[in-house]
């Protein structure tokens, strides 16, 4: 099983939230997944993170690849280097 760590898309029409799940790669984006680990909102002025940086530390050593935005979003946020 391939485990990713990617955005989840939530809100209303033009006014997107996003949640940092852990999901099954073969899911769709924005179905069943795994564990929540934070949110994204890019809307706010700086953009809002918020990130659980130990469970994304624990999932990343345990095989999850997270996707190149969450990567950056990650970085950020002082979760991996």
């Amino acid at each position: 099983m391939a485990v990713k760590i990617r955005l989840r898309r939530m809100g209303a029409k033009k006014t997107p939230f996003y949640r940092i799940v852990v999901a099954d790669s073969r899911y769709p984006r924005d179905g069943r997944f795994i564990e929540k680990i934070g949110t994204y909102n890019p809307l706010m002025d700086p953009p809002a993170i918020e990130v659980d940086v130990e469970a994304a530390k624990k999932w990343i050593a345990n095989g999850a690849q997270p996707t190149e935005t969450v990567r950056s979003i990650l970085k950020k946020s002082g979760a991996i280097d």
